[in-house]
């Protein structure tokens, strides 16, 4: 299946899709848990995915508890995180051959992330990234996080370009649901999530990984 329309901007979401963040985050933090004698669950762990920090912080309390110190657990979990980041390769296939396509074509793109700005930087710095994404929406520019259209919706203002000529590529279900509300032709590029019906139902494709994105961007 290809795409309606050739798409005059491309918004990639980070977590999940540029990065392999996700499962290392995940394991991080179930790794502090288990220290505490928590198991996490992967239902709990997938209801964070694409939630701004402020949003996923009362899902904290309530699977914890009143007592627990919410922020000293999150404290350590981003430590043990980051020290598996700086340890690896943590590029998703078919990033870099994306962005030499749509830079061949002269298609704008942006990043639109939950993530803070900070972290955005690093992780671009640390994989020889920093300056192929000229435009980048974190954690901090937008009112309201995913899934509300938010970041998809500033992203395509400082792309100077209408939501519906852009293309979004999102790994999470609060992601598609954020840039399918905005307007755009969402794709999802499942990581720890599978599409939902409902999910199908808001993308124009699922694919299988970004170099299939690549193909359908030159078919357009």
């Amino acid at each position: 299946m290809g795409l309606p329309r050739m798409p005059r901007g491309v918004v990639f979401d980070m977590d999940g899709l540029i990065f392999d963040t996700e499962t290392t985050y995940r394991d991080a933090l179930m790794a502090t848990a288990a220290d505490l004698g928590h198991r996490l669950p992967d239902d709990f762990f997938f209801a964070l995915i694409g939630l701004p920090s402020e949003v996923a912080l009362p899902l904290w309390h309530a699977e914890f508890g009143p007592d627990m110190d919410i922020d000293a657990f999150l404290a350590e979990a981003r430590r043990r995180f980051h020290a598996r980041v700086e340890a690896g390769d943590l590029l998703k296939p078919g990033v870099v051959e994306l962005l030499d396509t749509i830079g061949s074509l002269s298609i704008p793109h942006a990043i639109a992330t939950s993530s803070k700005r900070d972290t955005v930087e690093h992780h671009l710095a640390a994989h020889g990234l920093t300056n192929r994404f000229p435009v980048i929406v974190a954690h901090g520019d937008y009112a309201r996080g995913k899934p509300n259209p938010d970041p998809f919706l500033l992203a395509a203002e400082r792309l100077h370009l209408p939501p519906e000529a852009c293309i979004a590529l999102e790994d999470s279900h609060n992601g598609v649901r954020a840039a399918a509300s905005a307007g755009m032709m969402t794709v999802m590029v499942p990581d720890l999530l599978e599409a939902t019906d409902e999910i199908r139902k808001l993308c124009v494709h699922v694919a299988r990984d970004l170099h299939e994105i690549r193909g359908m961007v030159k078919a357009a």
